[in-house]
């Protein structure tokens, strides 16, 4: 049979997931982290997805995410052993330049991702040029250019176990005139609305290209399942939308 690819289901007390590094978090500081690994079964995550898409969880609710895909040595091995993730998305496990993979030598393997109704992904931004395929379901993406890097929280120290991305909710813009808001953050959700942005929703079958340095928050709006590559670094950007050097030498001190 086809090998099968590893996975791992991860939960948070409500629908929002904020990436963060486990091994530089310390939880006498900052207390519990944001997310963390659980044992359900894929067949486990699936059934309460396909749950959260009858029931519409409320967003305080605990949400379930699965994660998995492959090492990017699996693509230089035989291919009667790749898994199945490779198998169906040959174009993406390639060794050579095609439409979807810029530089071959810089693939970081498949990443896959599988959300249920209501999962948000904090605003973050990936050096790679990357490629998000659409396996099944909806997700909404919202995109900022690089050079809007300082108005949307970006964490920028890079000892910080948040670094690269935000912990800015953009679900509690509708609670803005809700008086125990904290006013930092009141603030930067304030200054946050300011910045250039656009939205699309990545339905099945349907690639999105996400630059070098672009910020996205993304949002599933069903059960959904997206596998993304990326691969090589584009530092010039756009000169009407930043890029590298705006994102490290402009927004981080002492730059990447």
């Amino acid at each position: 049979g086809v090998p099968t690819s590893s996975g791992v289901a991860q939960e948070s007390p409500d629908n929002y997931f904020a990436w963060y590094q486990a091994g530089v978090w310390d939880v006498d500081s900052m207390g519990v982290p944001p997310t963390r690994n659980n044992d359900w079964s894929f067949a486990k995550w699936a059934q309460h997805a396909r749950y959260a898409d009858r029931v519409g969880l409320d967003a305080n609710q605990p949400h379930f995410y699965w994660q998995s895909g492959v090492e990017k040595e699996e693509r230089f091995k035989d291919e009667r052993d790749w898994t199945f993730v490779s198998r169906d998305l040959p174009s993406f496990s390639a060794t050579e330049e095609n439409f979807f993979l810029f530089q071959p030598e810089f693939q970081k393997g498949i990443q896959c991702r599988f959300g249920e109704r209501g999962v948000t992904a904090a605003t973050h931004f990936d050096g790679g040029r990357n490629m998000v395929a659409m396996m099944t379901g909806a997700k909404r993406y919202i995109l900022s250019p690089p050079r809007e890097c300082g108005k949307l929280g970006i964490v920028t120290a890079r000892n910080n176990p948040i670094f690269r991305h935000s912990l800015l909710n953009f679900g509690h813009l509708n609670h803005m005139d809700d008086t125990s808001m904290p006013e930092d953050e009141r603030e930067w959700l304030e200054l946050a609305g300011t910045a250039a942005a656009l939205s699309t929703v990545l339905k099945a079958g349907e690639v999105l290209y996400i630059p070098s340095h672009w910020f996205h928050y993304i949002t599933s709006v069903q059960k959904s399942a997206q596998c993304n590559v990326r691969s090589g670094i584009d530092k010039e950007g756009d000169e009407v939308f930043g890029g590298y050097d705006d994102v490290t030498n402009k927004c981080m001190p002492g730059g990447m």
